[in-house]
């Protein structure tokens, strides 16, 4: 006979009011990341305000509202951080409402086991099963190191959350949970698509030709992966896998197509792995008690190690701008922070390491400011601006003007090759910069 756990399960059952007594005015507080922001817990605990000073809250690719963000713009009582700017807080650090941290995520857990002081972790999981488990569901890839750090462990109960089956870090026991909440909640939120431009196509057709059938991606996030879902949906590949960091509606596009099937992958066969999901209602119903889908923490996922081992893996990301040295800024625009980090420096290595792998960074030529002029995404050189990826590392990059390969490559090639990519309008300016710089060859030959 099973055990019933369900008089555990009301002994810990509080409100959110009584769960959020538990903080201290200089705790650290971590939401987790994406759907594991635990809505009712938030509101409950910006009520609080007046009675707490410096609680530091943690969260990542969160949508709004953040109440403990919104209800204090003195920071005296609230201060709110991220590690992956969401649209939303990205609009909270433009105000001066939220700090990023960075992080290479395949280091995610062991900055929490090493360095992070956790005080009360705050989490949404789905209703507890038969078993007396709860199940993190697309915030897997970061919620169980996170938890297994804290002092004190509430869940918020969401009756909406998607189940995901996992490799290992799903889930965690009713016996290791301080408190439960529950609560009506809306139904989860579908992120805005971001839909291909006929730029991003143009730039999908150039790298085409580089995949091979059976790859496994690891796709970004924005309209770069959506327009690569379609298009290679519509492309005669086949026998896809996916191993990303992040899961997306560019993979259900695969997997309607026929062409998802994780059957050559050479680790994980048969799974298509990934560690956060944030897309579609139908995104989510696709993964929910789906066995052909695992997720694992980002310290598994994200670790170029294994990466590594997976056989034609290709790594596609986008950016925001690259120099003439060929250093890539992915995160920010000049200062001002846009994203994160991520796994883009995780995957560039461990692609790149794979037999027959690939990694991609993927960018428009161009960008026009509100005032409609146009601007060059190819740089002379960066000046104050955030590096997320070292021209060490970089491997292929793709514009909508084709792809060079700087693996190897010295300066003057990195110079010719950018430039041979870059919008024409601005390929004499930046020869002329290249030649300033004494890293151009050519400059009689053209």
């Amino acid at each position: 006979m099973l055990k019933d756990f369900t008089t555990e399960y009301r002994q810990k059952l509080c409100t959110p009011e009584e769960a959020v007594e538990v903080v201290k005015s200089g705790d650290w507080v971590d939401y987790t990341s994406s759907l594991g922001k635990p809505v009712l817990l938030d509101r409950a605990l910006a009520k609080r305000r007046d009675e707490l000073f410096d609680v530091k809250i943690r969260g990542n690719l969160m949508e709004g509202p953040i109440e403990v963000a919104e209800c204090d713009e003195s920071q005296e009582h609230f201060v709110y951080h991220t590690w992956h700017c969401s649209a939303y807080e990205r609009k909270l650090c433009d105000r001066g409402l939220c700090y990023y941290i960075p992080m290479v995520f395949h280091n995610n857990a062991a900055y929490y086991k090493y360095f992070l002081n956790v005080n009360v972790v705050m989490v949404s999981v789905s209703p507890m099963d038969k078993h007396g488990y709860f199940n993190y569901s697309v915030n897997t890839g970061v919620a169980g190191p996170i938890v297994q750090n804290a002092d004190i462990v509430i869940v918020e109960v969401n009756e909406h959350m998607p189940k995901i089956h996992g490799g290992y870090g799903e889930c965690i026991h009713v016996s290791e949970v301080d408190y439960i909440v529950e609560g009506r909640h809306e139904p989860i939120t579908t992120v805005r698509r971001y839909a291909p431009t006929e730029t991003d196509r143009k730039i999908v057709q150039n790298i085409l030709p580089y995949i091979c059938d059976g790859s496994t991606l690891q796709l970004g996030i924005g309209s770069m992966p959506n327009a690569v879902g379609e298009l290679f949906a519509e492309s005669d590949l086949k026998d896809l896998g996916m191993h990303t960091e992040l899961c997306s509606d560019a993979y259900l596009h695969l997997y309607k197509a026929g062409k998802l099937t994780n059957k050559k992958k050479t680790i994980d066969k048969g799974k298509g792995v990934f560690g956060v999901a944030i897309g579609s209602a139908e995104l989510y119903e696709w993964l929910d008690d789906n066995h052909g889908v695992a997720a694992y923490p980002l310290e598994y996922v994200n670790r170029p190690d294994v990466i590594a081992q997976i056989d034609n893996m290709v790594s596609i990301n986008s950016c925001v701008s690259v120099d003439l040295y060929g250093q890539v800024s992915s995160e920010s625009f000049g200062a001002r922070q846009i994203s994160g980090t991520g796994g883009q420096l995780d995957f560039l290595i461990g692609a790149s390491s794979a037999r027959g792998g690939k990694a991609f960074i993927c960018m428009g030529s161009t960008y026009k400011d509100k005032s409609g002029q146009l601007f060059s995404r190819v740089l002379p050189q960066f000046n104050g601006d955030i590096i997320t990826s070292p021209r060490s590392q970089v491997y292929f990059l793709a514009t909508e003007y084709g792809v060079i390969n700087m693996e190897g490559r010295s300066t003057w090639e990195r110079a010719e090759g950018l430039i041979s990519i870059a919008h024409p309008d601005f390929r004499d300016e930046l020869i002329k910069e290249a030649e300033k710089r004494k890293i151009w060859r050519r400059s009689n030959k053209r």
